[in-house]
């Protein structure tokens, strides 16, 4: 499956009554909301003695893909444009790879 294919399926479970605004704000606190679990797992596995629980972040993951793929649909976008983006940003901050001076001294713009 590609992205966009995921992007499309996972989409069949949107709440069809939400308009545009509402799937937007609802992505965006998902995303928030996931992330935090994902982050719980692992502060649990670094700080509490805890297995690293990789099925259960799985999952988390998998839900943080799902309110990602809302927040490009609120905005009319697919994901390839959204991840392809990323990539040429990516690209023009770091043309030769990742750069530890390059990280801390951002172009003006470079967002």
């Amino acid at each position: 499956m590609n992205v966009n294919e995921y992007q499309t399926l996972a989409m069949t479970t949107l709440n069809p009554e939400l308009d545009k605004r509402e799937v937007l704000i609802n992505s965006v606190m998902g995303l928030c909301g996931e992330a935090g679990e994902a982050i719980d797992i692992v502060k649990k596995w670094m700080a509490q003695g805890h297995e690293l629980d990789k099925e259960h972040l799985k999952k988390e993951l998998g839900d943080i893909a799902w309110y990602l793929a809302e927040a490009a649909t609120a905005l009319d976008v697919s994901l390839e444009e959204v991840f392809q983006a990323n990539i040429d940003k990516l690209k023009k901050r770091y043309p030769d790879g990742f750069d530890i001076q390059k990280s801390l001294v951002r172009l003006k713009g470079d967002i």
